[in-house]
């Protein structure tokens, strides 16, 4: 072994340390390469004001077919799970009725037609008449349901099937007509902050998730009543001639 004086070992230590050094930066790098960092996630979709109101639509609709579908079983003598069809019920109540109706429809929809003086807003008293009806219905569906019956059948299907035939007509109304003239009345600015308000007003009332919680529970009474299954809705091939 050479015994090297102190000042050549001095040296000799540093050189070695300054390869390890450039090595460790160039194992560094070389990692860095190997492992890219992960794309930002995507920014989030927002749903507009008109979206916004016609996917309640939907949900509503949906509830509606429930209840028609109940109506023709508590006709044809069938027995209807009292309990399944208050909770159609309170869904619309809380989802449609209380927020849907009176916080943006009446809140902010039909006053904007009345201030612009659109011919739409001719249709804003029948349309809060036919809410309340709605409501006076909903309440006694809720009432009779919550005794655990489902009451008289060709009242309760009377009164399942009246809904029904209103709200087809009062909703293709308001998708036609109603909200397509509120969009015009707004500017563009002005139709974005509508749909972030609709959000916020949402989220505070049935937290983030509260359009797909709404889905669920009325797909969860669908499963339950045997009306989930699309196909069996699929009409019959008409006949020829």
């Amino acid at each position: 072994m050479v015994d090297l004086p102190d000042a050549s070992r001095r040296r000799l230590v540093a050189g070695l340390s300054g390869i390890v050094l450039v090595a460790g930066s160039a194992g560094a790098a070389l990692a860095a390469k190997k492992e890219p960092k992960a794309p930002p996630p995507p920014p989030e979709k927002k749903v507009g004001a008109i979206e916004e109101l016609m996917r309640q639509h939907g949900v509503l609709r949906r509830v509606l077919l429930v209840y028609r579908q109940s109506a023709a079983q508590l006709r044809g003598g069938g027995k209807l799970d009292p309990k399944l069809l208050r909770q159609a019920a309170q869904l619309f109540r809380d989802f449609g009725e209380n927020f849907h109706e009176r916080m943006l429809e009446q809140a902010y929809v039909f006053p904007t037609l009345r201030k612009a003086e659109s011919p739409a807003a001719a249709l804003d008293n029948t349309l809060v008449t036919q809410h309340d009806r709605g409501r006076e219905i909903t309440e006694y569906i809720r009432t009779v349901t919550g005794k655990g019956t489902t009451g008289d059948a060709e009242v309760m299907a009377r009164a399942l099937e009246s809904y029904v035939v209103m709200y087809a007509n009062h909703a293709a109304r308001e998708d036609t007509i109603v909200f397509p003239a509120w969009r015009e009345a707004l500017a563009d600015k002005q139709l974005r902050e509508m749909g972030e308000t609709f959000e916020d007003i949402r989220n505070r009332q049935f937290g983030k998730d509260g359009f797909e919680a709404a889905v669920k529970t009325v797909a969860a009474v669908e499963e339950a009543l045997g009306y989930a299954d699309l196909a069996q809705f699929t009409a019959p091939t008409p006949p020829r001639g």
